[in-house]
């Protein structure tokens, strides 16, 4: 697949997965070829925690959910999902079995567009594998707390920037089913 052929197939999040976990390798392999996204000055601020513990992702998940529903008040916005988040149930990472989590050096000036870049590429590379992804805004608020980035093993400096679950999708949908369409917008030139 060539890369507009996986940005145009690339369109919609995966958020349900079969039980097979991507090996090791694939993940080591999508990350190891990700990196190579420009970063500002060279920095490659990146750092990477895989996890592939499902209870541990449960937990976290809860932690998440217990979170938001806390700062209600704070963050009026997750008030549409108020729902989901006292739902025992609903796993904000969807039971994937596995998550990709990118953090960005915060002496690196621009570590959360480098870090994005990665995680792009991350996107495409499992699209082009075969693999479902999709960026979970919900983990936001727990990943980056100090006392979760010490359990991970991560430096106090590094800040969240993306967490991605990864996994083999339960149902393969061919994307020209139900084309999602781009909303006009505009371009400028001066």
């Amino acid at each position: 697949m060539d890369s507009i052929a996986a940005l145009m197939k690339r369109r919609v999040s995966c958020r349900k997965f079969s039980d097979q976990t991507p090996t090791r390798e694939t993940i080591d392999t999508l990350i190891q070829t990700a990196v190579w996204a420009p970063s500002g000055s060279n920095n490659q601020p990146w750092r990477f925690v895989v996890i592939t513990d499902r209870e541990k992702l449960k937990s976290i998940s809860d932690a998440a959910k217990r979170s938001w529903l806390e700062s209600l008040d704070t963050a009026p916005f997750i008030r549409q999902y108020e729902k989901w988040m006292n739902d025992p149930a609903y796993n904000i990472f969807y039971n994937a079995p596995a998550l990709i989590i990118i953090y960005g050096d915060s002496a690196a000036h621009w570590q959360v567009y480098d870090c994005s870049m990665v995680a792009q590429n991350i996107n495409l590379l499992a699209e082009e594998g075969g693999l479902g992804c999709c960026w979970i805004g919900f983990a936001h608020n727990v990943l980056n707390e100090a006392g979760v980035k010490l359990e991970l093993g991560v430096p106090e400096q590094y800040e969240l920037v993306a967490p991605l679950i990864i996994g083999y999708p339960a149902v393969i949908k061919e994307r020209t089913e139900n084309p999602i369409k781009r909303k006009p917008f505009e371009i400028t030139y001066r």
